[in-house]
């Protein structure tokens, strides 16, 4: 009797049409508590003096360290592609105005 050789199993993941259409944001803010990381991303508009969130994740300390690994691994990989991802300076990067029109009081 010969052995069969176990397949390894795919996870099947779904993803519908809205969720495939994705979320712009152009601001997270991540916070913790000792149980879980928070992550909210948030979409800030030009004139617009107030963000808003689009979506929030929350996830164990352990999922948070891999998603930190499998982001930092892409990071590497997109820059090997092409090349250094630019940073601005976090404070000139989200001016309050954001390049609308200044606000008076």
């Amino acid at each position: 009797m010969s052995e069969e050789k176990e397949k390894p199993q795919g996870l099947n993941i779904e993803l519908s049409e809205e969720i495939a259409e994705g979320v712009y944001a152009n601001l997270a803010i991540i916070t913790h508590s000792s149980s879980e990381f928070i992550l909210d991303f948030i979409r800030i508009m030009p004139g617009v003096p107030k963000g808003k969130v689009k979506s929030r994740i929350v996830m164990t300390p352990e999922h948070a360290k891999k998603l930190q690994r499998a982001l930092a691994d892409n990071i590497s990989k997109y820059e090997a592609n092409n090349g250094t991802i630019k940073e601005a300076d976090q404070m000139a990067a989200i001016p309050l105005n954001f390049g609308g029109p200044a606000t008076q009081a």
